[in-house]
């Protein structure tokens, strides 16, 4: 269950091609998982631009501020209708206390306004029961007497698998089973008639009696600027199903959230992501206003750094991304969303010198398009910044240079005497093959006879020069054709085909 508020105004503006994601607020109630104790608890998250809120329940005292709620002492009188008027769940055995798991509108325990769905039962009549079992402290509410005192205080992580409800039931049922379980409601309202005369009118208010609440209390905050995603288990490659953690740059963790569908999961891993998206392209865009021109920020994000290469040396590489089955399923509809139900992660390479490859992941589908774009666009600048990279060659035995450089093309020279020896256009390149060591042949067309002329070379890193060569042709395509490079995504066509 979850509310979305309206988008506030655009943010920064997204690469070409790209369908801008509006910021949204958003609350809903979802699983928070405990690794410590294993078990789960009920929390609400509050999205906003630049936080993720976790919030959680707890019962406070509303008037006299100064009243504490923590501990609750209450008297019940029991009703020849509807008996105490509430239900437990738990019990040692499941080690948690009884817990009331219902209160009846209008009934003894909602008349006092002083119990609630979620407090642990502490004390019944001055006897402790923190560590009874679920029938033992059953067995005393209903054998306590007419007038039954209860200490009780609000339990804030009570256990998933109590199911307890995050609303007040209705009055009770004379159908509700007296048996007792742990996990099922030991109904404490039949006691006397089990007709449906109305319940008995409330006790009048008492000057200055203390009046609670139970709130949603924010417990923790993330901040999203510069926060990271993870849905993986730890120590382990594979995904959690609809769930997800959110990391702050601090450290701060969101706690591993559970989210109730993977419609729910879904959305909130889309709206999360583009608020932390657009807060990431502000910290960029300030930070490109202290950076020279040859030091612009093209995109930052989350990965671990081992060595530092030349961008016109390497290759970005996608992986073609896996259609999960739920999206499979869809098609018929003439629907598909990459990131819908997304079983399996979205994985691009990037290719070094000497046949080397540095694999990465990302959490979204849009994420890995704007890598493969941010990407090309920050290669095409640094070709141009650079103008021209120069490599040491041989041909039998004569140690050369070629240079491939972004206005000329191809310029081979003798190293010592520094003498061109021949000189080719980009566009005069027509093919090229390798032995997967060291040597390269390339196949020019001269534009005078239009023959195909060979130059045979050998590199002593072979990988890094053809990435350039790459590098520095696609720069020169995109420099003169501005739909080049959406032209050439992987990632893109690849959602839109499907």
């Amino acid at each position: 269950m979850s509310a979305e508020g309206p988008p506030p105004p655009a943010g920064p503006r997204r690469l070409p091609g790209r369908p801008p994601v509006p910021v949204r607020t958003k609350t809903g109630v979802v699983l928070l998982h405990d690794e410590a104790s294993g078990n789960a608890y009920t929390v609400r998250l509050k999205l906003t631009k630049e936080v993720l809120t976790i919030q959680t329940q707890d019962v406070i005292c509303v008037s006299p501020s100064n009243r504490s709620a923590n501990h609750r002492t209450v008297t019940l009188r029991r009703q020849p209708v509807g008996g105490l008027g509430l239900s437990i769940k738990g019990g040692a055995e499941y080690r948690v206390p009884a817990v009331i798991s219902k209160v009846f509108k209008g009934y003894a325990a909602d008349q006092t306004g002083m119990l609630f769905t979620g407090d642990a039962v502490l004390q019944v009549n001055g006897i402790n029961v923190e560590n009874a079992t679920h029938e033992e402290v059953v067995h005393l509410l209903r054998n306590a007497g007419d007038e039954v005192t209860i200490s009780v205080e609000y339990l804030r992580k009570a256990p998933s698998f109590l199911k307890l409800p995050l609303g007040s039931p209705g009055p009770p049922s004379a159908h509700s089973s007296r048996a007792s379980s742990p996990l099922f409601d030991s109904g404490l309202h039949l006691n006397g008639s089990s007709s449906h005369t109305a319940p008995s009118s409330p006790p009048s208010p008492v000057a200055n009696e203390p009046k609670y609440e139970k709130r949603w209390l924010d417990a923790w905050s993330v901040p999203l600027s510069m926060a990271r995603i993870s849905r993986y288990r730890a120590g382990a490659e594979t995904l959690r199903p609809d769930a997800f953690q959110v990391v702050a740059l601090d450290g701060v963790s969101s706690g591993l959230l559970q989210f109730p569908s993977t419609q729910e999961h879904a959305g909130w891993l889309r709206a999360v992501s583009a608020n932390i998206s657009d807060l990431t392209l502000q910290t960029m865009e300030m930070t490109n206003k202290c950076c020279s021109p040859c030091d612009q920020v093209s995109i930052l994000d989350w990965v671990r750094a081992e060595k530092t290469y030349n961008l016109c040396e390497v290759l970005f590489k996608v992986d073609k991304p896996q259609l999960p089955d739920a999206c499979c399923s869809r098609t018929n509809l003439g629907f598909r969303d990459p990131d819908f139900g997304d079983q399996g992660p979205h994985c691009f390479s990037v290719q070094v010198g000497r046949g080397g490859s540095h694999s990465f992941s990302v959490e979204l589908g849009s994420e890995l398009a704007e890598w493969e774009a941010r990407f090309q666009r920050a290669t095409f600048m640094e070709v141009q910044r650079t103008g021209s990279r120069t490599y040491v060659c041989s041909w039998r035995g004569r140690t050369l240079c070629l240079t491939v450089d972004f206005a000329l093309g191809f310029t081979c020279f003798d190293s010592r005497t520094k003498n061109i020896l021949w000189r080719y256009k980009f566009s005069q390149l027509k093919g090229s093959s390798d032995d997967g060591k060291g040597r390269v042949r390339l196949l020019f067309q001269n534009l005078d006879t239009k023959q195909i002329e060979t130059k045979e070379l050998e590199f002593q890193d072979l990988t890094a020069v053809l990435h350039c060569v790459h590098s520095f042709m696609a720069a020169k395509v995109a420099s003169v054709d501005a739909a080049f490079m959406d032209s050439q995504s992987v990632t893109r066509e690849f959602m839109h085909s499907s």
